[in-house]
């Protein structure tokens, strides 16, 4: 049972440009990513669509965990199938989230119709 992320946590996300994440069992090490709040939901993006990535790992196993501050949580990742709508809110939490000079490159790349197949909608796992 799928159960929602604390307020802590999307205070957390909401103040902080970086997230990490660790997929599967395997990988030792967290790797900090873009995270994005639309209407409770979480949602990442992979900018780099390698075959080896935390994205493609989520989609083999379908777990992983989520890091933020000193606080590890359990997660479950499922890649995001098409939503009417959905991704115009997406793209525009990663706009304005990820607004500052040096990350509009990025922002506006990872908002680029490519990228919609390589979203991953993170859910709050239970112990």
């Amino acid at each position: 049972m799928n159960k929602k992320f604390t307020n802590e946590f999307y205070k957390h996300l909401n103040n902080n440009t970086l997230i990490g994440i660790k997929a599967g069992r395997k990988r030792k090490k967290f790797l900090d990513i873009w995270m994005v709040e639309v209407n409770g939901r979480v949602f990442a993006r992979t900018w780099n669509k390698s075959k080896r990535s935390w994205f493609t790992e989520f989609i083999h196993s379908g777990e992983g965990q989520i890091k933020y501050g000193e606080k590890i949580i359990p997660v479950k990742g499922k890649k995001l199938e098409y939503e009417s709508g959905l991704s115009i809110l997406i793209n525009k939490a990663y706009l304005e989230k990820y607004n500052q000079p040096a990350n509009l490159v990025y922002s506006i790349g990872i908002t680029q119709p490519e990228y919609e197949e390589y979203t991953m909608e993170l859910f709050y796992l239970e112990n």
